[in-house]
């Protein structure tokens, strides 16, 4: 046996501890830091990674009593990145290596690399903005809705090889064939994994390839750095935008964070020293939609449908596709009653309620069902002041003498082709090409109580501008910021709001906040209300908890330092999105 050691992280959910493993010789010249390899645990082989390779045996431990390595699996992630995924450990509050190892796996063993691809780039177009921003030290990029952001790519393969990261795999795959046909090497991710890690001129994929291996890493680029895909829904909840800063802080390489209207956080926080870096104001605004302004502030909104007249024209026009899009499902959610005009709510918890399918008032609160009556007079029509899809199908497909098809997230199949579609804000990733782009009832986007709202708006004006050149957006509120920001092509328009905002509250990126939910969630709050933890801790009477922090440091290490109670389902989410 050799005289080496392997400290190897199980594959195991839940466990957190490493144990110490023998390397056999016939093993030795296989195993190194980030190997995933097979070990007896427990009288049962288990996958894992190693995480360090030592010298000789903890102390009290007998070096004769260590289990050799059963099996090397095959290649896994390399010590940059395993160190990568520690950092992320205290960044979002983690506990735990093994999520982050998990998604810097290949998804199949990979028992030998292929050989290099690599070539010396020079496809044109590329970008002069990002050729500047990269020679500056890289930054944030700027870039209007309907530009190519192939030029900026192009721009960066020049320097080496190139990291992209991507919202969604559909566009990574679009982006991978284009590189391909301009005679640049790629490792399209997750299942380019190998190739990656022997070296090619392009890594490209979606949020996970944040993780992604990439041999001789000289410059990274994310794609549409406002987009919420960036960032893991499930705890932790690591934004694929600061792994790639951070992994490129520490191999000494610059980054590019191209957006049509860059957060925030990149603006503060990651735009460099040469601030954001945009096109002329001419050449920005002309790449963005054109957005039409439906101000209904003098319409009566007990009475008026969301059917407008401009809507109708377009609806109506047999040449045009327009995609409709509200962000409430069902049939009704907000009623409320034609004769007295008392809004319905739930008699059992005061909520407003809304009209099911089947014709039925129902609380989304707390689950309560009664006839269609109102509790205040006894009549029985009302009025829908958000009515939900369901609904607004029907009214569309009336006032368009055309079917109109329905879009929601819960659907798993390609919609039916048609000139209208109406759904949530999932139909702008299921319908990739139109004419007209309505949101139907843009107020509760811009207005909800989040405190990235505008940039939530925002990001979907983005989306729809993507699909279609004209965006028309129906409001009571024509002046808001996110608007004008639109209507004017200078997503700028929105930071000064923003800042001042969030910056009284010590809110991203002027303080570090995370959300505490789940079972043994409040025991977690209590530890955390402790004089000597450097936390402030809010309430919002339904076992959920705010706590902010100076930094992400601070606050990374008081969230994994809390006691969590036996048996709890504590979840952190820390930066969560739609607080």
């Amino acid at each position: 046996m050799t005289s080496q050691i392997a400290r190897v992280l199980p594959n195991i959910t839940g466990l957190d501890k490493s144990f110490d493993y023998l390397i056999p010789d016939e093993l030795a010249a296989s195993v190194r830091v980030g190997t995933v390899v097979r070990v007896e645990l427990h009288g049962r082989r288990v996958g894992g990674w190693v995480t360090e390779i030592l010298a000789s045996a903890a102390p009290g431990l007998a070096f004769d009593s260590l289990k050799p390595i059963a099996k090397v699996t095959g290649f896994g992630p390399d010590r940059e990145l395993i160190e990568l995924a520690e950092w992320a450990l205290v960044r979002w509050a983690a506990r735990r290596l093994r999520p982050m190892l998990v998604t810097a796996t290949p998804l199949r063993a990979v028992r030998a690399l292929p050989a290099e691809r690599r070539t010396s780039p020079s496809a044109e177009p590329t970008s002069p903005a990002t050729v500047e921003l990269l020679a500056a030290g890289g930054g944030a990029l700027r870039l209007p809705p309907r530009v190519d952001v192939m030029p900026a790519i192009l721009a960066a393969v020049r320097l080496g090889p190139c990291l992209v990261v991507v919202p969604q795999h559909d566009e990574a795959k679009l982006l991978d064939a284009r590189l391909r046909r301009a005679g640049i090497s790629t490792a399209l991710m997750p299942d380019g994994w190998a190739a990656a890690a022997a070296g090619v001129d392009v890594v490209i994929g979606s949020r996970s390839a944040a993780w992604a291996p990439c041999r001789g890493l000289s410059v990274a680029v994310v794609i549409d750095e406002q987009d919420e895909a960036l960032q893991e829904e499930r705890a932790p909840t690591w934004h694929a935008r600061d792994v790639i800063v951070e992994r490129c802080r520490r191999a000494g390489v610059p980054y590019v964070l191209v957006s049509p209207a860059p957060t925030l956080v990149a603006v503060e926080e990651y735009a460099g020293s040469s601030g954001v870096v945009h096109p002329p104001a001419a050449r920005e605004r002309a790449g963005w939609p054109g957005v039409v302004l439906v101000d209904r502030r003098d319409e009566d909104p007990w009475k008026k449908s969301l059917v407008t007249s401009p809507l109708i024209e377009r609806i109506r026009n047999p040449d045009l596709t327009v995609v409709c899009v509200s962000n409430i499902t069902g049939r009704a959610r907000v009623l409320a009653c034609r004769a007295c005009r008392a809004l319905i709510r739930c008699e059992q918890c005061d909520a407003a309620v809304g009209l099911a399918d089947d014709g039925m008032l129902s609380c989304r609160r707390c689950g309560a069902v009664r006839p269609p009556v109102c509790q205040e007079c006894g009549a029985s029509r009302f009025a829908n002041l958000r009515p939900g899809v369901t609904r607004l199908r029907e009214e569309l497909e009336a006032a368009a003498a055309r079917p109109v098809v329905s879009v929601t997230g819960a659907d798993d199949q390609p919609p039916t082709r048609a000139g209208v579609y109406v759904g949530t804000e999932a139909v702008l990733h299921r319908v990739h090409r139109a004419d007209v782009v309505a949101f139907l009832e843009f107020d509760s986007e811009m207005l909800a109580p989040r405190f990235r709202a505008a940039e939530q708006a925002l990001a979907l004006l983005i989306r729809a501008g993507r699909i279609a050149p004209e965006v028309l957006v129906q409001t009571f509120s024509p002046d808001h910021e996110v608007l004008r920001a639109a209507v004017a092509g200078d997503p700028a328009a929105i930071l000064p709001g923003e800042r001042e905002r969030r910056r009284p509250l010590s809110l991203p990126p002027y303080g570090a906040l995370a959300l505490v939910s789940g079972t043994g969630s409040a025991e977690v709050a209590a530890e955390l209300s402790k004089p000597d933890v450097e936390v402030d801790v809010g309430g919002d009477g339904t076992g959920r908890f705010l706590i902010r922090a100076a930094d992400w440091t601070t606050l990374g290490v008081a969230l994994n330092a809390a006691e969590r109670p036996p048996g709890s389902r504590v979840r952190v989410e820390v930066d969560p999105p739609r607080v």
